[in-house]
């Protein structure tokens, strides 16, 4: 029996109240790996902060501490500046020292260092092996350098794509190269499920959804663009998030610039804020189309799977790790050419047997790619650690 400890990042919730994408792999892994009956073999541990969100994910047990304060910008200048001067971020790790001291004294595992790579330094001198599980290019301003002192003493490196995983291994030297491996993320098909019924309601108009946080690298404007060059007033589109996770939080320039774009649509445009996940499954469920127009290299979009489950066609964006995390079974389209996309929306509202076909190969690639499947993966590279 080897422990698994998630170490996220101070303050982050492991909670469904948030929309966080690492709790959220980190609640899906420990989940797939209760499915398969792993949690035996590998007990999952969380390590949080005390005073964060509630209720918690069941999936893994928490191990509590109380936080430092998150360092300010200042903070961050300084670290920056010794990084490149071959020291250590003392800011940041005095952020991810309360966390990692608290798996101090508890019995020899795996502790999992989710977009953290201070932690594995941090833990250098303790009897936990370490893997830094990367969600995002989490080395973009470490040097080689800097890279062999934090990382030298690592496990493994797990990357969520391919795409990613070379964008890591630009910034490692060649010693560690060789230690990265990709566990792509599932889904829970459980709780992301078609819509019940296949009749047809002609009367209704067709969603076209995006679901998302509303600040330009997600590309929500994209999609608005597209939508005025349809120009079918039978679509209607429907824009939900916020630029962060907070409904109540006060629009920014990008957010009125949206709403000065949907007035151009000859179609009904309605914004929704951030909602909870509790609620995105009967939100996926009442789309027609699911768009993702990312025009940054997102290493992997958890909404991609999570649309496929839910039966909907998904249209998303050939950048970064993507179509990987869509597998064939959606439409693929440039996010800086609008019109490519509005010319696949008309193609779909217009062909309902497509709809269907792309709904039914997007819940059966999801099915063979849910989270049992991703935690067999990271399973065989634990497995790789304590044998």
């Amino acid at each position: 029996m080897t422990e698994v400890y998630h170490v996220i990042t101070p303050g982050d919730h492991f909670s469904p109240r948030t929309g966080s994408a690492v709790p959220t792999v980190v609640h899906g892994l420990a989940s797939g790996a209760r499915d398969v009956g792993d949690d035996v073999r590998f007990p999952q541990r969380v390590v949080l902060q005390g005073d964060t969100y509630r209720p918690r994910y069941d999936s893994a047990a928490a191990i509590d501490y109380a936080g430092a304060a998150a360092p300010g910008r200042a903070a961050r200048y300084v670290d920056a500046a010794l990084s490149r001067l071959g020291g250590t971020r003392r800011a940041t790790a005095g952020y991810f020292a309360p966390a990692t001291a608290a798996l101090a004294g508890r019995k020899p595992g795996i502790a999992i260092a989710h977009n953290a790579p201070i932690v594995p330094w941090l833990l250098r001198d303790s009897p936990h092996r370490c893997v830094l599980y990367a969600h995002n290019d989490v080395l973009r301003s470490y040097s080689q350098s800097e890279a062999a002192r934090v990382l030298g003493g690592v496990a493994g490196i797990v990357a969520v794509s391919e795409s990613l995983a070379a964008q890591l291994r630009v910034h490692l030297p060649s010693g560690l190269r060789d230690r990265v491996r990709v566990v792509p993320n599932g889904v829970d098909t459980t709780v992301f499920t078609p819509a019940a019924g296949t009749a047809d309601d002609s009367a209704a108009p067709l969603r076209v959804m995006f679901l998302g946080r509303t600040i330009p690298e997600k590309g929500a404007d994209v999609l608005l663009e597209a939508a005025a060059l349809v120009g079918r007033p039978e679509v209607e589109y429907v824009i939900v998030g916020s630029h962060g996770f907070d409904s109540g939080a006060a629009l920014t320039p990008y957010e009125r610039r949206l709403r000065e774009l949907a007035e151009r649509t000859a179609s009904r445009v309605t914004f929704q804020p951030f909602v909870a996940r509790r609620e995105l499954p009967a939100l996926l469920r009442s789309a027609d189309m699911l768009v993702l127009p990312s025009r940054w290299q997102e290493p992997w979009a958890l909404t991609v799977g999570e649309g496929l489950a839910s039966g909907v066609p998904v249209i998303a964006a050939r950048r970064g790790g993507i179509p990987e995390a869509l597998g064939g079974a959606g439409i693929l389209f440039d996010p800086d050419r609008p019109d490519e996309l509005a010319a696949v929306i008309a193609a779909l509202a217009a062909d309902p047997e497509r709809r269907r076909e792309l709904g039914a190969a997007g819940r059966l690639h999801a099915t063979a790619h849910d989270w049992a499947w991703s935690w067999r993966q990271l399973a065989g590279v634990l497995e790789e650690l304590a044998s």
